[in-house]
């Protein structure tokens, strides 16, 4: 049995069928039929069915294309092994925050890492916390910022700091100057532009509002932080994010507020008992450094 072999199953079986999967590998759909049956013969059992018009794996073929999957994942990770260079002189990371930590961490720790591992090449994309599970069990990621309630049990998350979420508004909005905090009767007349309900932010939101027996009034919603911001630049409406987003640079104001804003864990993120590169360690220790987070990103 071959890595080929191991490939073209999961080629098969993520593509639903032989002809659509031996477009993506480039070869004839005679050869990969021919190497799949020689990959049958081998462990003595049917891996898929196919009498239906789709191709499907057998219960056989969905044990074995699970086990092909780690096997890959830990085959990849000891390539990297041999190439990991311990000095950092060069290197790769690949590094995934959810859409808020993006909005005002990824800078200063992208700063202050090249600062000091100017070598490493990094490879940072924002995700969902679900897309960020699933790259870091499928080892296309290193390591993640995100939420710390993982519920991959392949996955462990590193307490890293706790964020709190303030009421925040644009200089055009009345309250911009207001000194005073407010209180939760207040906070219920406001109108307000928030992420849609499928970010984990608005989740901690809404449980918050409903603690609270707070009925928002949302007028506004939006799947984009970077959108968010700039409706509130031009709207008067008010908002609920990470309290480090308010800048003077963005024009926002954080409103205190008489009951303490949502707080939730913040963590690394990364498989657990896989290979982590050198310049993977190195980022944990940066965060796991004496400087605290909020003061980070106000640098």
């Amino acid at each position: 049995m071959l890595l080929r072999h191991l490939r073209y199953l999961l080629a098969v079986a993520d593509n639903g069928g032989f002809t659509r999967a031996a477009q993506v590998l480039h070869v004839s759909q005679p050869t990969l039929s021919q190497q799949i049956r020689q990959l049958e013969d081998t462990l003595g059992v049917v891996l898929f069915d196919r009498t239906s018009r789709t191709v499907k794996a057998t219960d056989a073929g969905e044990a074995y294309i699970a086990c092909a999957r780690r096997v890959l994942v830990e085959l990849a990770a000891g390539k990297r092994a041999l190439h990991d260079v311990k000095d950092l002189s060069r290197g790769t990371l690949r590094l995934a925050m959810t859409p808020t930590f993006m909005a005002y961490l990824v800078g200063p720790l992208v700063r202050d890492y090249r600062a000091l591992y100017p070598n490493i090449h990094l490879q940072i994309v924002e995700c969902s916390m679900t897309d960020i599970e699933t790259g870091l069990a499928d080892d296309s990621l290193d390591i993640a910022i995100a939420f710390d309630q993982v519920r991959n049990p392949d996955i462990e998350a590193i307490p890293a700091f706790t964020e709190t979420l303030g009421l925040m508004v644009g200089r055009d909005h009345p309250l911009y100057d207001c000194q005073v905090p407010l209180t939760a009767q207040q906070l219920a007349g406001l109108e307000f532009a928030l992420l849609t309900p499928d970010f984990v932010t608005r989740t901690c939101i809404d449980e918050y509002f409903a603690q609270a027996q707070i009925t928002p009034n949302v007028v506004i919603e939006v799947n984009s932080v970077s959108t968010l911001l700039e409706v509130m630049t031009h709207t008067k409406v008010a908002t609920i994010l990470p309290e480090p987003i308010a800048t003077e640079d963005r024009a926002l104001r954080k409103i205190a507020l008489v009951d303490k804003g949502p707080q939730r864990g913040a963590a690394l993120l990364r498989r657990k008992n896989n290979y982590h590169s050198a310049a993977s360690r190195a980022f944990v220790d940066l965060m796991s450094g004496t400087t605290m987070v909020g003061d980070r990103a106000a640098r």
